[in-house]
């Protein structure tokens, strides 16, 4: 009987209005948390300030190290001070920092995930002097090569407009390095979904690809675009400055460009001299018939397969491909006439 009505007591308690009394506080919960601890500050009483402003090179150093930065915004605003800083100098001063230091700092953002990050790399790759970046070309191509292969759409859009700015600043130095040929254009036929070889079995499954998948209408039109300035290049026959200037000599002065000291920094670079024998795809050709006998023989025809499909499409697609079935004939037919 004691035991039922502990539990009777024990019921009635839960249920029990406690009486409040004039001047003491309500009681607290029992899952109550005391807050009312304080944090400490530091304060300083005295700060240092500089009265000089920090000089424009200090500033653009500053900017470069942002660039590293995590947040979008913070990257984006350092490319674009960097772009301002590049562009308004004085036509006779030399950059605040050399081209061979601000690459290594530019190029990984080619593949940022941000788009405004890559538009405003766009914007201070256009304002580098040409001829400075013509000598690091080579290392360019990589990053364009890598994302011109990603897997997001946008960022193969703007690998694609790197590409076209690579050409227009130096076209004969991207088609002569290293890799710049042959690996470029296996690069864009794999983006386009177009076979590497000239095989016959790679094209017969029904209709041409025009793009992988995610691709649209607009990211194809600048693919063909850039496959046109990329084999315009390469296969037509351009004089190059030291050419020029020699064909203004009369004779006896003739063939004077073969003999006289280069304007490149390393006119010998192609020959390999002192690096590991590449193999077919990382082979610069610098001869304009070398790189017309290696299209050839490996791209040509897989090229004017996938290009006649486009050029079937209509359109702006049609007349993309059109320019490009122009390139291949007008680039070719001295070889075709050779042989």
């Amino acid at each position: 009987m004691g035991s039922s009505a502990k539990k009777r007591k024990d019921k009635k308690k839960d249920f029990q209005k406690p009486k409040l009394k004039v001047g003491k506080a309500r009681p607290k919960p029992t899952n109550f948390t005391d807050t009312s601890f304080r944090s400490k500050a530091i304060v300083l009483n005295q700060q240092f300030v500089s009265t000089a402003a920090p000089s424009a090179t200090s500033q653009f150093t500053h900017h470069v190290s942002l660039l590293s930065s995590r947040t979008d915004s913070q990257r984006r605003d350092s490319l674009s001070y960097l772009t301002t800083a590049v562009s308004t100098r004085p036509t006779t001063a030399p950059l605040q920092q050399p081209v061979s230091v601000l690459l290594p700092k530019l190029l990984p953002l080619t593949l940022d995930g941000s788009h405004g990050v890559r538009t405003e790399l766009l914007r201070l790759l256009r304002a580098l002097p040409s001829n400075d970046v013509a000598d690091h070309i080579e290392k360019v191509l990589p990053y364009i090569r890598a994302g011109i292969t990603h897997l997001a759409a946008d960022i193969r859009s703007s690998a694609l407009d790197m590409l076209q700015w690579a050409i227009e600043c130096s076209g004969n130095a991207l088609v002569s390095c290293s890799g710049g040929w042959v690996k470029t254009i296996k690069t864009i036929l794999v983006m386009q979904g177009w076979p590497t070889e000239m095989s016959t079995s790679a094209w017969s499954s029904g209709r041409v690809s025009l793009g992988v998948l995610g691709m649209d209408g607009k990211t194809t039109i600048k693919s063909l675009r850039a496959i046109e300035s990329l084999l315009r290049a390469g296969l037509e026959d351009s004089l190059s400055e030291e050419d020029t200037q020699s064909s203004t000599w009369g004779w006896p002065l003739t063939h004077t460009a073969q003999h006289i000291i280069s304007n490149r920094s390393n006119p010998y670079g192609h020959l390999n001299l002192f690096g590991t024998p590449p193999d077919e795809d990382s082979q610069g050709y610098e001869d304009r018939e070398d790189r017309q006998r290696v299209f050839q023989r490996k791209f040509r025809k897989a090229i004017e397969v996938g290009v006649e499909a486009a050029r079937q499409e209509g359109g702006e697609i049609g007349r993309a491909a059109a320019a490009v079935q122009k390139v291949i004939r007008d680039g070719i037919k001295d070889l075709e006439a050779c042989d």
